[in-house]
């Protein structure tokens, strides 16, 4: 698969809905991206099995397997490339849980194609700055209590925050939105017992053995 924002890059798109599905294609294909429009969850399992897109995009409500129920099945965190949720405004909670369950962001609707088209640019990117940057860091480096309880996710983030970056900052690096940053800093928070951000890097550096 070639490189480029115009380059003929996969995107999955997954939605029962296929007025949304159809709508989303035409975004996506007139800037040059193949697209695949899968109404189910099984639809996406079987696919995602046999390559991996550049992004997938999931709607949360899914007939069947719920967009929850996908994240696990493909162990999303651990997956080769960024996923989506899209969510509904009274779905927060469930968007949180799929964010919880290695989504890297979600997608808000009512929603316009090309506020879609800028975040899936945007999480592309920051997906393969971070496959050219793993294992670069000094928190991905360090060996401190409780690393081994975080996600990837959230030592992406970790590694934003003890570096002095804000949410906003840590947002645009990661390519996803500052809600979804500060979703992952309070589990971070809950999960190396931190009270305050200022706490983090002093459990990653001192109490650590890295960097």
């Amino acid at each position: 698969m070639s490189q480029g924002h115009f380059s003929k890059e996969e995107i999955f798109i997954v939605d029962d809905d296929a007025a949304v599905r159809d709508s989303l294609s035409m975004v996506f294909s007139l800037q040059g991206y193949d697209v695949v429009g899968l109404s189910d969850g099984a639809s996406l399992l079987s696919a995602a099995r046999q390559r991996t897109p550049a992004c997938i995009i999931l709607d949360v409500h899914m007939p069947g397997r719920s967009g929850l129920d996908i994240l696990k099945e493909l162990n999303a965190d651990a997956y080769g490339a960024p996923i989506l949720i899209i969510s509904g405004q009274g779905d927060i909670a469930m968007a949180v849980d799929a964010i919880k369950n290695g989504a890297l962001d979600f997608i808000e609707k009512p929603f316009d194609g090309q506020g879609v088209l800028r975040r899936v640019r945007e999480a592309i990117d920051a997906w393969r700055r971070r496959q050219e940057s793993t294992g670069s860091s000094s928190v991905r480096a360090a060996r401190f209590p409780g690393r081994d309880l975080l996600t990837q996710r959230e030592i992406d983030v970790l590694d934003q925050i003890a570096s002095g970056a804000s949410s906003k900052e840590a947002g645009r690096q990661l390519g996803i939105s500052f809600r979804t940053v500060e979703v992952h800093r309070a589990r971070i928070m809950e999960k190396l017992g931190a009270k305050y951000a200022v706490d983090l890097a002093r459990i990653v550096f001192r109490e650590g053995r890295g960097a």
